[in-house]
């Protein structure tokens, strides 16, 4: 479900300290993620949402010392256990404290963007997507990932998958269309969910 930024704020800021805790076994599948994203020495890239930076280590062993990786993430809690992990500065990333639905970013800047979980917290879809789109140069990629697929975290929330659901490729495909991405693949199960897409323009 999305969500207005005041809301996700307080949802992650009460959660920041133990998050990292509570999942202590997706750093592979991070890894994995980004490793589909085609990044290479020298690329920037974005960790929209970055929350406590899980995915910064693996994106700057792929662009290496020579490219520039940015974390943003609207929740100081998050960005503060981030710093605590050692995912902060030169060595990882650049952390900003900034919606993703309004970056301090200039137009075509990146070649890339990962977003963990990002999608269901975005308070308008399009418009957020659209953003990440400004920010990166055509041809650019876009990663959605999240750890365990849509029915495995349904479960794990005591839900059903719902048709309505914002990362289901029916509902994704004409989202990422509409702010100018193009899905180029998608993979969702038990134990990921990956949409690759690409900045179309």
């Amino acid at each position: 479900m999305s969500d207005d930024p005041t809301h996700v704020r307080e949802f992650f800021g009460t959660r920041a300290a133990d998050w990292d805790s509570r999942f202590p076994d997706d750093g592979p599948a991070y890894a994995a993620a980004v490793s589909e994203l085609g990044l290479r020495p020298g690329d920037a890239v974005l960790d929209a949402g970055c929350g406590t930076g899980r995915a910064l280590p693996p994106l700057r062993a792929a662009v290496g010392p020579t490219g520039t990786v940015l974390g943003a993430d609207l929740t100081p809690e998050m960005l503060a256990e981030a710093v605590r992990a050692g995912r902060g500065g030169p060595n990882a990333g650049t952390l900003l404290l900034a919606d993703v639905g309004r970056l301090p970013v200039r137009d075509g800047a990146l070649d890339a963007v990962f977003g963990a979980g990002l999608i269901s917290h975005l308070a308008d879809p399009v418009a957020g997507l659209a953003e990440l789109a400004r920010v990166v140069r055509p041809g650019g990629r876009l990663a959605l990932f999240h750890p365990i697929g849509r029915a495995a975290l349904a479960a794990r929330h005591g839900r059903q998958i719902t048709p309505d659901d914002l990362r289901a490729e029916p509902r994704l495909r004409p989202l990422l269309a509409e702010a100018g991405w193009r899905l180029v693949s998608y993979v969702d199960e038990d134990a990921r969910y990956l949409a690759l897409a690409v900045r179309e323009g």
